[in-house]
């Protein structure tokens, strides 16, 4: 299976992560890299639930959940967004419930999502959007060989502030 890995599996959404889901989506801390304002409810997210199943060709976009593999538990989420067939493009962003944070798995998650774009999807490239400030988020995607293509400035206004956003790109060999 190309989306399993030695420590995750990296799954469609189910109906029995709604909890996850809301958890994930309505704690303010995540709320910045997922330009969110609001949070959700559990009606809402299971509505998204229902129509998970859409063709990323239907919904430009694509989540994954990232789970353990030998306890089968969720610890995060993988998107891929702004799907473009076309221009062969896609953004990429990665969550991982702090309490499963600096165990590997965030790298190992976009390893998988990264082979799988670039051979099921025929993506040409992907990108990342990643605030100055996160400094773990900046080294898991050079880690991968995404390159820094540029800044810009003033592009997330968080918490009284602005803050830049640097655009990482990695186009396949």
């Amino acid at each position: 299976m190309s989306l399993s890995g030695q420590t995750i599996n990296l799954r469609a959404l189910e109906p029995e992560d709604l909890q996850f889901l809301y958890q994930i989506e309505n704690n303010e801390s995540f709320w910045e890299i997922s330009h969110t304002q609001t949070p959700f409810s559990k009606y809402i997210l299971k509505q998204y639930l229902e129509n998970a199943h859409l063709d990323i060709y239907e919904a430009k976009q694509l989540r994954l959940l990232i789970e353990e593999k030998s306890t089968k538990k969720q610890i995060g989420m993988i998107d891929l967004f702004d799907f473009n067939p076309q221009h062969k493009r896609a953004g990429i962003g990665i969550l991982i419930h702090p309490k499963f944070q600096k165990n590997g798995f965030a790298s190992e998650a976009l390893s998988l999502l990264i082979k799988y774009s670039f051979s099921h999807l025929d993506l040409h490239q992907l990108f990342a959007n990643i605030t100055t400030d996160n400094l773990k988020s900046i080294s898991l995607f050079s880690k991968h060989q995404f390159k820094k293509i540029g800044i810009k400035k003033d592009w997330i206004f968080s918490e009284g502030k602005f803050k830049d956003e640097v655009l990482f790109q990695l186009i396949k060999d």
